[in-house]
């Protein structure tokens, strides 16, 4: 499938089974998996529809679903092993989906031997696409979008979604606002200059593959809190996602010794 016809499918699934559902779920349609952690018939609808046609067009390659992975964990070691793989997070955003909140996205990624090649996101209540192809950058609704720096003399203004930091300042950085609470609408904020990093507890790479070479793609850069830099295939928590090297590096210097990710 070229990258239109991955952008196509989103599209498609997300009519067909997501907006139709948002703001009107009905009673049953949302089941929490753990406490505080949800999930509705459209995330479960939207990732079956998304698998079976990656799998019809790619039928060597392995799929990584948010789901699939909760009801089977052993796809993850399927995952990390494979040399052609793709992530799925059918709603990222659930809990925003579930609140009525239209920041909410499908989200998809594709890679080869551990390293993220493609990647799309899909905002169906903003209709935003933002789609990248490493070494060839990130396009939002078609247009080639790039993230200018933090200026030497400006201060990097931060968020994060790992509660215990939010509205506490790394040193003498600007307090942390938090983040939208989904992936796919972080990471375009970042590139869009809404913030200049951002603090994450996990690194699944249904959440952060996608994104993660948006960012790369747009000039940030991506790494974990001792500094390795990520990739889609690593369980290790923690991340820093930031506009620039520059800036990933001054946060990561400034991160408490004692932070445990969560």
């Amino acid at each position: 499938m070229d990258t239109g016809a991955v952008l196509d499918l989103m599209k498609q699934v997300a009519a067909e089974v997501i907006t139709p559902r948002f703001r009107a779920l009905a009673d049953g349609e949302v089941i929490e998996k753990n406490p505080g952690d949800l999930v509705t018939v459209a995330d479960r609808e939207a990732e079956v529809l998304i698998t079976q046609a990656l799998g019809a067009a790619y039928p060597d390659a392995v799929v990584l679903g948010e789901e699939a992975h909760s009801a089977d964990g052993s796809i993850l070691t399927r995952y990390t092993a494979a040399e052609h793989a793709f992530t799925v997070d059918p709603v990222d955003g659930t809990k925003n989906f579930v609140h009525g909140s239209p920041d909410h996205a499908v989200m998809i990624a594709e890679t080869v031997a551990g390293q993220t090649v493609r990647g799309w996101i899909w905002q169906p209540e903003h209709e935003v696409a933002w789609v990248t192809e490493r070494g060839a950058g990130v396009e939002r609704n078609g247009e080639r979008v790039t993230r200018r720096p933090v200026g030497p003399d400006d201060a990097p203004r931060g968020a994060t979604s790992i509660w215990s930091l939010r509205g506490h300042a790394l040193a003498d950085l600007p307090a942390l606002q938090p983040s939208w609470v989904c992936c796919g609408v972080d990471y375009p904020k970042l590139i869009e200059g809404e913030v200049d990093y951002i603090l994450y507890s996990r690194s699944n790479a249904w959440d952060h593959a996608p994104g993660s070479l948006m960012v790369t793609e747009a000039g940030g850069h991506v790494g974990h809190l001792d500094g390795v830099e990520y990739a889609p295939r690593s369980t290790q928590p923690g991340l820093v996602v930031a506009s620039d090297r520059t800036t990933y590096a001054a946060v990561a210097r400034r991160l408490p010794d004692d932070l445990t990710p969560r």
